[in-house]
C-alpha cells in the first residue's frame, strides 16, 4: 500500500515537495478549498488529488506549508477531522513560525492526540537537478518523520524539542531574507540621490560575490514578498524583547511596502530591477 501524503497547500513549494513524493512512489492529496484556478493547476501538474478535511486526516503524513500567517488557522481548521480519525497522521509543521507559534499549534494538534513534528524548510522547492530542500525536524515524533527520506525529501533529525526545528529555520530565514532586504533598502537609497551607478560598480570592484548574490535574491523576491511579510514579523517576535527585534519589524515593513509597489506601479521594484538588470554574471 502507497505511504499517502496530505500536503497543505499547492502553492510553489507544497507543490514542489508534492511532486518529489509523488516521483519516489508516494500518494498525494491536498485541499483546494479556497485555493486560486492557479493552484488547482500546480496541484493537477503535481500529481495532487484534491481531498476532504476527513480524507487528509486519514493520511499517514499531513504536511503544513502555508504562509506562516495561516499555519495556526490550518490547524485548528483541521482539528474536527483529526479528533475524528480513528488512524493518526503524523503533522508535521513546516512553516516558517516561531517557536511559541509553533508551540500553540502542537497544542492544538494535541487536542486530536495527534502524533506532532516541528520543521524548518531550508532551501528553494524540489526541481529536476536539486536534491533539497533540506527538512530540519525536532520533537520526540521527528523520528518518524525520517521515513519520508524514502520518498526523496532530505530530511535533517535535530536533538531537542519541538520549537527547535523552527528556531533554525528563523535564524535562517532571518539572515537569507535579512540580506536581501538590506540590499533592497540601500540600492532603493542609492537610486533616489542619484548615485545607483556609482553604487553598483564599488560593489562589483570590492563586494562581487554579495552582488551576485543580490542579483539573484532580489528580483526573485518580488512575487513572494507579500509572503515574507509574516515571516519576518514571526522572527521579530523570535528575537523577542531586544532592540535588533526592530531590525526585522522594519524588514516586514519594507517588504510588505515592495508587495504593494509590485502589484501597483512597480516604482521601486522597476528601480530594483533595473540596478541589478546591468550586474554581468560571473565569468563574464
Amino acid at each position: 500500500m502507497k505511504l499517502s501524503v496530505a500536503v497543505i497547500a499547492p502553492g510553489h513549494m507544497g507543490a514542489g515537495v508534492a511532486a518529489r513524493l509523488v516521483e519516489h512512489g508516494a500518494a498525494i492529496i491536498t485541499s483546494l478549498d479556497g485555493r486560486s484556478a492557479a493552484s488547482a493547476q500546480r496541484a493537477a501538474a503535481a500529481g495532487m488529488s484534491p481531498a476532504s478535511d476527513a480524507e487528509i486526516a486519514a493520511a499517514d503524513f499531513v504536511l503544513s506549508i502555508v504562509p506562516p500567517g495561516q499555519a495556526q488557522a490550518l490547524a485548528e481548521r483541521l482539528l474536527p477531522a483529526l479528533r475524528a480519525a480513528n488512524r493518526k497522521p503524523v503533522y508535521v509543521e513546516c512553516n516558517a513560525v516561531s517557536p511559541d507559534t509553533v508551540k500553540r499549534i502542537a497544542a492544538v494538534i494535541a487536542q486530536a492526540d495527534c502524533p506532532f513534528a516541528d520543521a524548518g524548510i531550508v532551501g528553494g522547492p524540489p526541481r529536476a537537478g536539486y536534491d533539497g530542500p533540506r527538512f530540519y525536524v525536532s520533537g520526540p515524533q521527528a523520528k518518524r518523520v525520517e521515513a519520508l527520506g524514502q520518498y526523496g525529501l532530505r530530511i535533517c533529525p535535530m536533538a531537542g524539542s519541538i520549537g527547535d526545528a523552527s528556531a533554525m529555520k528563523m535564524c535562517y530565514g532571518g539572515l537569507n531574507k535579512g540580506l536581501i532586504a538590506l540590499g533592497s533598502a540601500l540600492v532603493l537609497a542609492a537610486d533616489r540621490a542619484g548615485v545607483g551607478e556609482a553604487f553598483r560598480a564599488e560593489l562589483a570592484a570590492s563586494q562581487a560575490p554579495v552582488l551576485a548574490q543580490l542579483a539573484r535574491g532580489v528580483p526573485g523576491m518580488f512575487p513572494k514578498a507579500y509572503r515574507w511579510v509574516d515571516e519576518m514579523e514571526e522572527i521579530a517576535s523570535f528575537v523577542g524583547p531586544r532592540p535588533e527585534a526592530k531590525i526585522f519589524e522594519g524588514i516586514a515593513g519594507l517588504y510588505e511596502a515592495l508587495a504593494a509597489d509590485e502589484a501597483g506601479q512597480k516604482a521601486e521594484t522597476g528601480a530594483l530591477s533595473r540596478f541589478f538588470s546591468a550586474v554581468k554574471p560571473a565569468g563574464k
